[in-house]
């Protein structure tokens, strides 16, 4: 299959119920270490923001941390802090020149697996000098992600929840990150023999991996996303499936109430309406829309 996407359509049920699950910050605590120790050291290098270093970070956070386009696409979440960075009064005081990242954005529009080797695709079919430096500071993250982010266990009850997912439903992992970090980190910590795929950002989209994996194969309420971002959400209401949110901050006490209690009413029936709600209601609660700056 040259395709990557055609393996997840590919799938077919064993269990009933159907769970994908994100990997950073939801299952792994690695969003933190990832973002400041690997993605914006490099945002700020290969960018040439050295000059508004203490914003560009507090952009770069904001955006992938701490706001609700948490856990996006890295190359949105690019787009995203330029567009922040180039807004704030501080930096245009002190005549710091943000790329507009127009080719980026082209590209975007057109392309639904933003990884790097579609990337670098398009480099090497229509050479593209910011494309280039796009696609240079991706590698570069890929390369500190790689040396940087070891050690780093899942959350408490993680395992425990994928042993009892197990039982009752086929489970994938459903992520924006390349498949290669995602396959290291799942056997470092031996539970990538709890999935049947695990799906980065080269198989496409959250939405897509969910619909080509499960939609029409599995009862709409009986399909659950687990994930600790809106761009989670999306997926899981896009497909018209259910959505059990992992609170950015809040991390161990939600997977406690996915263990003792959520997992449970997502397999008796109970989950869909009133107490999905509240989790969604609360969860938007630690997601401000706008930078405290604004």
């Amino acid at each position: 299959m040259n395709n990557p996407s055609e393996i997840l359509k590919a799938m077919k049920p064993e269990k009933n119920f159907f769970i994908g699950i994100d990997s950073d910050g939801c299952a792994f605590d690695t969003m933190e270490i990832k973002h400041k120790e690997c993605f914006c050291p490099a945002f700020i290098n290969h960018f040439n923001l050295q000059a508004v270093s203490k914003y560009a970070r507090e952009a770069w956070e904001f955006v992938n941390l701490y706001s609700r386009t948490r856990g996006t696409n890295r190359f949105l979440a690019l787009i995203r802090a330029m567009d922040l960075l180039r807004e704030r009064e501080e930096v245009s005081r002190r005549n710091q020149m943000v790329p507009l990242m127009h080719s980026l954005i082209e590209w975007v529009k057109v392309e639904s697996k933003l990884g790097n080797p579609a990337l670098k695709n398009v480099i090497d079919s229509n050479p593209d000098r910011d494309l280039t430096v796009v696609y240079n500071w991706s590698t570069d993250v890929n390369r500190a992600v790689e040396k940087i982010v070891r050690n780093v266990s899942p959350f408490p009850l993680v395992k425990e929840s994928l042993e009892e997912i197990q039982k009752l439903a086929d489970s994938i992992v459903v992520s924006q990150t390349p498949i290669e970090a995602l396959e290291r980190e799942w056997k470092e910590h031996e539970i990538a023999g709890y999935v049947k795929m695990i799906a980065g950002q080269e198989m496409g989209t959250k939405t897509e991996h969910i619909q080509y994996a499960a939609k029409d194969k599995y009862a709409d309420d009986k399909i659950l996303m687990i994930g600790d971002a809106p761009g989670d959400l999306k997926a899981a209401r896009d497909n018209k499936v259910l959505y059990f949110p992992v609170i950015p901050g809040r991390e161990e006490l939600s997977w406690e109430k996915f263990y003792n209690e959520g997992l449970d009413r997502f397999f008796n029936g109970t989950f869909k309406g009133d107490y999905e709600k509240m989790l969604i209601d609360e969860f938007f609660t630690y997601l401000p829309e706008l930078p405290p700056w604004c």
